[in-house]
Order: structure tokens, then C-alpha cells, then sequence
């Protein structure tokens, strides 16, 4: 009778064990079928009260089954866990995939690249120079002495200033990239010609056409026969290939300290083709920056002979030229962070 029992028992547990495909039921069915209140756990109680005959059968027959329910248990449990594994692992390779999300330039940088790569393929050279420059670079090499009205043209941010310090000693944010032209000429002798990229700063209140941080980037070309008629030709040439569109170039007298003469340049209109529009306010032409040819006093600042080299300067915003091409209205969105802006490019 109870041999019939624990057969019936192991029938069924191993039946429900190999069917379920649930970790929580397959302890469900441990305890149902192994736990002290299972039915199996009471005939093994009533073995010590069988004849000792008996006892012999039921007895090893009973731990047999037992030990069989639980390695089946096991096994099953190692089973379902190695199945979600895969389930989990499972690649749909048909499923349209996920593009990751990756950074990219910010539209100052990609437009500093043009540039650069325009007037590189011209022949040019990238300088360098520091952001945090002494007084002496920034405003007497470039022929701005200290009584000079040129400096009121610049609000500077000063670093040092003390009123007793020696000429030219004062430490500034540089407020133009012409501070290098000099750190330049006074390591290399003409010819050559040169590109300085870089952030400049100006002490003046923000508005969407002004700053108090920009970029700049100077253009710097000497040798002993260096014209205005070069400059025009270099000027036409990069416009052209950055806006990818015949560019026309217009020069009116100005002045700036460290050219004579000077001269602002204006563009022909990206917008109308220099035919007139709101953009240009109906005149053809758009502004961009100062140029001339290099002051005699530069050059000997550098430590040239005077007269004996003549060379041509000119300098632009690159924000300018990036509202410009991408038809930007507020400069201070190039630096607010606010990526609505940045994800555009």
C-alpha cells in the first residue's frame, strides 16, 4: 500500500516538476511535495511504526525517491535559469537598430575649421598665442602707446594695472589677436604668410550683435612686395570658398593704429547677391572687418628694418561670419549653452 503510495507521489511530482517553467512554482512544488506538511514527509514518519520487514523496503525505497525529487528539482531550476539567460541574451537581428548618441562641434568650431582649412590650402600657417597678454603685445608692439586715443577704441579687461608699473608691463585679456603678429615676426623673418585664430575679450555690455567673449581671427601676410591688390585677391578668394559663392570685395578708407593705410572691407550680399535686400539694408554689401597694410612702426617693433618689408593685416569675427552663413540673429547664442541651439549643427 504504501509502496503503491510513494510511487504515485514520485509520478506526479516529477510530471509537475518537468512541466513547470517558473522558479517561484518549482518551489511551490518543493513544498508541496517535500515540506513537513507534505504528504510524503508523514509516510516517512509512519515508517518506525511498520513491521521491521517492511521497514526495509519502504525505507530506502522512500530516501530513493526523495533524493530523486530533489535532483530533479535541481535540475529543472538550473534549466529555467539558463533559459532566461538566453532570453535575455536574445538578439533580434532583423529589429531596426538604436543610434547612440554621440557629441559634435560646436558651430564656432566647425566654421574656425573652414577657415582654416581654406587658408591652408592657400599656402597659409596657423599661430598661437596667449589669451592673458602683457600690456606691451597688446596695445605698444601694435602701435597703441600708452597716450594713445586708439586704446579708447577697446574696453579692456585688466588683469594688472598698477599706476606705478613699468611701460608696458601691465597684464590684460588680450582684446585682439594682433597681439600675436608681433610674438610672431620677432621668431621668423619674412616671407611668410600666417593665420591666428583665437578668443578675444572686450569689456563692453552684451546685446545680440555684441560680446563680452568672441573669436577673432587675423590674417597676417609679409615679404617685400607684399600689396593692396594681394590682399584683395586673398580676401575675394576666401570668401568665395567659404560661402561657396562669387564673393565681391569693397574697401573704405578708416583707421586703425597698426595699419596705414586702413581700411574697412565689406562683402558683397550672402543674401541678395549684392543686389540689395533687408539683410544689407538695401546697400549690397555687408560689413566685416578692418584691414590695412602693417604699420612701418610694427615691423621695427619686431625688430625689421624699416621700410624694407611691407606686408598687409586684416581681422574678422568668427561669430560674424557664422551668423552670416547660418543666418544666426543673437551672438550670445554661441556661448548660452542651451542645447536647442548646439544640436542644430
Amino acid at each position: 500500500m504504501l509502496k503503491n503510495k510513494l510511487s504515485q507521489i514520485k509520478k506526479e511530482a516529477l510530471a509537475k516538476i518537468k512541466a513547470t517553467n517558473s522558479s517561484k512554482e518549482l518551489e511551490n512544488l518543493r513544498i508541496q511535495y517535500l515540506g513537513k506538511k507534505s504528504e510524503f514527509k508523514k509516510i516517512l514518519r509512519s515508517i518506525k511504526d511498520l513491521a521491521s520487514q517492511e521497514k526495509k523496503v519502504i525505507g530506502p525505497l522512500a530516501n530513493q525517491i526523495k533524493e530523486n525529487i530533489e535532483k530533479t528539482l535541481q535540475s529543472r531550476k538550473e534549466e529555467i535559469a539558463e533559459e532566461k539567460e538566453k532570453k535575455e541574451e536574445w538578439i533580434d537581428v532583423t529589429a531596426p537598430g538604436k543610434r547612440n548618441t554621440l557629441g559634435h562641434l560646436h558651430p564656432l568650431s566647425i566654421v574656425q575649421r573652414d577657415i582654416e582649412d581654406i587658408f591652408v590650402a592657400l599656402g597659409f600657417e596657423i599661430a598661437d598665442g596667449p589669451e592673458i597678454e602683457t600690456e606691451f603685445y597688446n596695445f605698444d608692439a601694435v602701435n597703441i602707446p600708452a597716450d594713445h586715443p586708439g586704446r579708447d577704441m577697446q574696453d579692456t579687461f585688466w588683469i594688472s594695472q598698477e599706476k606705478d608699473r613699468q611701460p608696458g608691463s601691465g597684464i590684460v585679456l588680450r582684446t585682439q589677436t594682433s597681439s600675436v603678429q608681433v610674438r610672431y615676426m620677432e621668431k621668423n623673418k619674412p616671407p611668410f604668410r600666417i593665420i591666428i585664430p583665437g578668443r578675444v575679450f572686450r569689456n563692453e555690455a552684451t546685446d545680440a550683435s555684441h560680446e563680452h567673449t568672441f573669436h577673432q581671427f587675423e590674417v597676417l601676410v609679409v615679404g617685400e612686395k607684399v600689396n593692396v591688390a594681394n590682399f584683395l585677391f586673398v580676401a575675394e578668394e576666401f570668401f568665395t570658398q567659404f560661402f561657396q559663392e562669387k564673393i565681391k570685395i569693397r574697401l573704405r578708407p578708416s583707421y586703425f593704429p597698426f595699419v596705414e593705410p586702413g581700411f574697412e572691407f565689406d562683402i558683397s550680399c550672402t543674401s541678395c547677391g549684392g543686389k540689395g535686400c533687408s539683410v544689407c539694408q538695401q546697400t549690397g554689401w555687408l560689413e566685416v572687418g578692418g584691414a590695412g597694410m602693417v604699420h612701418q612702426n610694427v615691423f621695427q617693433t619686431a625688430g625689421y628694418p624699416r621700410n624694407k618689408y611691407q606686408g598687409f593685416a586684416w581681422g574678422f569675427g568668427i561669430e560674424r561670419l557664422a551668423m552670416m552663413k547660418y543666418k544666426i540673429d543673437d551672438i550670445r547664442l554661441f556661448h548660452s549653452g542651451d542645447l536647442r541651439f548646439i544640436k542644430q549643427f
